[in-house]
């Protein structure tokens, strides 16, 4: 009688894997396991934080954040008194932080940009000029550069009662400078003032279509359609017919002096010009050096060939060089934008409320030791979180489709 083997009737001849060699099953359990290890640290340190909390017979919970605060704090752009609840002024920190943030990315980048260009220039004075300035803001903490601009800087400047002796022998003055900030006339936005804003959304959304249209164009034909013009057209002139069409809503509120200080207008205090300056060139020396990095990852031939066809040095080094050199610069530049947001909370040195300064006087005044460290851990998670999201999203816009 002949035996039947089961290969030939169909059945798998693969040898049969023991689940433990399995890639699939591996990966997944040590995920899993991974997951668990993190759940279970997280589970004792929080047991263990109220275990402590209830032998001190301290409560724990955010039902505090509906406390009143009971402080003033100097710099608010919303609404603030100090009646207004801890969660209130939590806020206005969570916003000068964002401010200090969003102004600092913008003015790092484009000092940078500069600076990092001028590192490769042909002109001696400045490419060793940018050197200077890249070797001395890298060599030196961020917290002594604040220092710097705050006490070495900001606070040499004229004293307010100077400012009052300028302001009767110029009574047309509407901007002061003086060592307790920059007073400016603060803008009082009319009723009509909602259909401008409307009117410039409009414009830079039409902006954007328009440049990625004259970017597909240029694409497909060579061609590329005037940009710089029609963006302005579009973001300046349109709003401003609409202004005057409403009636120019706009006003403005001067700032005039005082008994002891200037009443009225709108005033940037040295806090945040400090923190401003110094996280803005600090992360400017760095980002300088990735974009001279990236220029440098550039083949030459890419140059050679862009001034084989008669484009001049600037616009091979906007049109050529610059996009091909994002695709470098763009990771290590995530990396800067999360340091630059971070190192913000070294405003607390010089007294600027920001989330970590009143997150420190509400800890102080309610003992909530846990919470506050643990909304401060949340916050800066979930900015680094977004700001990470968005950089990788544009360093996938930027890189290269194959064909």
């Amino acid at each position: 009688m002949a035996v039947t083997d089961a290969r030939t009737q169909g059945g798998d001849d693969r040898p049969k894997v023991s689940l433990i060699y399995n890639q699939a099953f591996r990966r997944a359990a040590y995920q899993a396991l991974t997951l668990a290890i993190i759940a279970w640290v997280i589970y004792f340190a929080w047991n263990n934080a109220a275990q402590n909390l209830a032998r001190a017979n301290m409560t724990s919970g955010f039902g505090f954040l509906n406390s009143r605060a009971g402080f003033d704090i100097s710099q608010a752009l919303i609404a603030y008194s100090s009646d207004s609840t801890y969660l209130r002024a939590l806020q206005v920190g969570l916003i000068n932080t964002l401010v200090v943030g969003f102004f600092g990315i913008i003015t790092a980048t484009i000092v940078g940009l500069l600076v990092g260009i001028g590192r490769l220039s042909h002109n001696w004075l400045i490419a060793r000029l940018s050197t200077v300035y890249v070797e001395i803001f890298r060599n030196i903490p961020p917290l002594l550069v604040i220092f710097f601009w705050y006490l070495g800087v900001l606070a040499l400047l004229p004293a307010i009662r100077t400012i009052f002796e300028h302001v009767k022998d110029n009574p047309d003055a509407v901007f002061f400078i003086s060592n307790r900030g920059i007073y400016m006339p603060a803008p009082v936005f009319g009723d009509g003032f909602v259909y401008v804003a409307a009117a410039f959304l409009a414009g830079l959304i039409g902006a954007i279509l328009y440049t990625i249209w004259a970017n597909r164009r240029q694409l497909a034909t060579g061609l590329r359609p005037p940009v710089l013009w029609v963006n302005l057209a579009l973001m300046v002139l349109l709003p401003l017919a609409v202004f005057l069409a409403v009636g120019a809503p706009l006003s403005f509120d001067y700032p005039i002096p005082g008994s002891f200080n200037m009443r009225g207008g709108m005033v940037i205090g040295p806090e945040f010009l400090a923190l401003y300056l110094a996280l803005s060139l600090y992360t400017a020396s760095f980002i300088a050096e990735i974009v001279r990095a990236g220029i440098r990852g550039v083949p030459k031939g890419q140059t050679e060939a862009a001034y084989a066809l008669g484009l001049r040095p600037g616009l091979t080094t906007r049109l050529v060089v610059l996009p091909q050199a994002l695709r470098i610069i763009i990771p290590p530049l995530t990396s800067q934008y999360l340091n630059l947001i971070k190192n913000s909370s070294l405003a607390v040195a010089v007294g600027y409320a920001d989330l970590v300064a009143v997150g420190g006087t509400i800890l102080n005044q309610s003992g909530k030791a846990v919470e506050i460290i643990a909304i401060w851990m949340m916050i800066y998670v979930t900015i680094s979180l977004v700001t990470s999201l968005f950089m990788n999203w544009f360093n996938a816009k930027m890189a290269l489709v194959e064909r």
